[in-house]
């Protein structure tokens, strides 16, 4: 069971600056001082942020080796060379290649294919089968997309088949750059660039939004394709500021308004079609579909057996309403199976560092099984944090290597752990707080050891208790339909800009709360401030039943919370999502 929560207010603003800028905006001050905590300090940066413009996107051509990608891509369409659109199996690079086959297609270029590959037998990246599968279907030109950047080999191998690349990542560049016609990444160091935080998806649109300035071409024939770069972006947990926040903030209107077939027939089956759909919507329903299917499925076309990524991609591309219900259906199967599976290995996992004592008595956890399914470790590695929280890495066996996942705590760099672990590995990747790595079986007991020294000697202790950041103190009286009015405008929430937590004291239950959920593990409440019953407001803390008996029996306790809207009948109301709960007797931070 985790420990105990600390609460941690987060600075606040000075008051002056804090209430200069509430009075220019017409806002409340506790809006404000969200404002400045967010970097914002002036009545026009504060309209820019709540009034994102396509316009304000930046010019693509100051990206490194856009010039000669779109003359490279003119060049194959003009010639009619057949374009391969590659990219990775998770939902970054199945959106990725969907966004330009869609493109390449509505340009009617009709020498297209797309190649997705197979987490089992070929692994994340570039792989030499997808460069002989391009040479024997005549491909010329190689489009990748969320992968390539440490491809040297790879593409060198692809120039003596004939085939040029063009590739568009957004991870951390190896020390070398791929000799490739054109390599688009903004983390390279010799990339100016103004915004770093792209997806591979978004680093994608950025060259189609470059060939479209660079063919004179209207901007709505890349802004159509909006929807898929927001699920990008929600999914693969890029930071949602700058250049992001606009792009995820057109893309969940097209992805409210007018979604693609494909993501319409998951929206369908989420049961969202109804909803206002937001980004956490795509985090956790419809993101987790489409990398169902690169985690489990293997799909057949033509007697030739693809990955489950294929089946992803042909989803999102599907011409007709009875395709992309088809591909949804078999995707959402694919999810349960999923579902089932890492359910059963987490318990498995949960199962074995119970067992063993001393596991729980280091700072990260290593554990390693070599039955269990590669694709859903990184799943599993998660839901081991939620329990243990600690640096976790999962292993199983696929292929004659221990491969797995890796997923951390706020604060600690994960990727510099893995890293001290190298001269062990055959590669790895990944950022600060998710990392892919494979190993030979030989080397699993050292690397073992030497992670748990490497988190030993760096983690602050502090980390490895959970944490929740409030941004303000709260009453409820402040919760007023004006407040709610310009909180919603901080949307699309994410990392760099998250929903904001709120803390208030000493309150009750009005006399309602139950438990809800199949297993009553859900705690539903309409609290009370003080003594006015008029100030009650609906409260749902989700996995949290060990409050109950206090809340029931009338104990006032603290809460902390973010406000949001539920949507019932056409009725909208403010509820509260309850991140954690203290008995107000005992002393909290803040």
């Amino acid at each position: 069971m985790l420990a105990e929560k600390r609460w941690v207010l987060k600075e606040q603003a000075d008051p002056e600056k804090t209430a200069r800028l509430a009075a220019e905006l017409g806002i409340a001050p506790v809006l404000a001082n969200l404002l400045i905590q967010r970097g914002i300090e002036t009545h026009e940066e504060a309209w820019r942020f709540f009034n994102p413009k396509l316009e304000n996107l930046h010019d693509p051509f100051l990206m490194k080796d856009m010039y000669p990608a779109v003359k490279r891509i003119e060049q194959a369409v003009e010639k009619g060379e057949k374009i391969m659109v590659y990219g990775d199996y998770d939902v970054d690079g199945t959106t990725a290649v969907a966004l330009v086959y869609s493109f390449l297609a509505r340009q009617g270029h009709p020498r297209l294919t797309f190649y997705i590959p197979d987490r089992y037998t070929e692994g994340y990246g570039i792989s030499i089968r997808g460069i002989d599968c391009a040479a024997e279907s005549g491909v010329t030109l190689v489009i990748a997309l969320d992968c390539g950047i440490k491809a040297t080999e790879k593409i060198e191998y692809a120039k003596t088949k004939g085939i040029d690349f063009i590739v568009c990542d957004h991870h951390l560049p190896g020390d070398a750059i791929p000799e490739a016609v054109a390599v688009l990444d903004p983390k390279r160091n010799d990339c100016s660039y103004p915004f770093k935080e792209l997806s591979g998806c978004g680093v994608g649109f950025k060259m189609l939004q470059g060939y479209c300035v660079y063919r004179n071409l209207p901007f709505s024939e890349v802004e159509c394709l909006l929807d898929l770069v927001a699920v990008s972006i929600a999914s693969d947990i890029v930071p949602l500021t700058g250049e992001n926040r606009i792009l995820a903030f057109f893309g969940l209107k097209r992805l409210n308004e007018k979604p693609n077939k494909g993501l319409m027939s998951i929206i369908k089956i989420c049961g969202l079609e109804k909803h206002a759909i937001t980004i956490d919507d795509v985090v956790f329903k419809i993101g987790p579909r489409i990398n169902a299917a690169g985690r489990m499925a293997t799909d057949a076309e033509d007697e030739k057996v693809h990955s489950g990524g294929h089946a992803a991609v042909r989803l999102l591309i599907a011409s007709t309403e009875e395709k992309a219900e088809a591909y949804g259906g078999a995707i959402d199967v694919c999810n349960n199976n999923r579902k089932n599976i890492d359910r059963s290995i987490t318990q498995e996992a949960h199962d074995f560092i119970e067992r063993n004592p001393q596991l729980k008595e280091l700072k990260s956890t290593v554990i390693y099984n070599p039955k269990w399914m590669k694709g859903v470790v990184g799943i599993v590695a998660s839901r081991l944090i939620e329990t243990y929280y600690k640096p976790t890495v999962v292993l199983t066996m696929s292929n004659g290597y221990v491969t797995g996942s890796a997923r951390s705590v706020p604060g600690f760099d994960l990727y510099q752990a893995v890293e001290s672990c190298a001269d062990l590995l055959e590669n790895f990747g990944g950022h600060t707080y998710a990392a892919g790595l494979t190993m030979k079986p030989e080397n699993v007991e050292t690397f073992t050891q030497r992670f748990h020294e490497y988190v030993e000697a760096h983690i602050d202790p502090e980390m490895l208790i959970p944490q929740v950041d409030i941004d303000a103190e709260l009453l409820f009286s402040d919760i007023t339909p004006s407040f709610r009015t310009t909180l919603c405008r901080f949307q699309p929430f994410g990392p760099g800009n998250p929903a904001p937590v709120f803390a208030t004291a000493n309150v009750s239950d009005r006399g309602d709360a139950r438990l809800v959920g199949s297993e009553q593990e859900h705690l539903k409440m309409e609290l009370i401030q003080g003594e006015k019953p008029n100030t009650s407001i609906s409260a749902i803390a989700f996995q949290q039943p060990q409050h109950y008996n206090h809340i029931k029996n009338g104990g006032a306790v603290n809460v902390c919370y973010c406000v949001v809207e539920n949507h019932y009948r056409g009725v909208v109301t403010p509820q509260l999502r309850v991140r954690d709960i203290k008995p107000a007797t005992k002393k909290t931070e803040p």
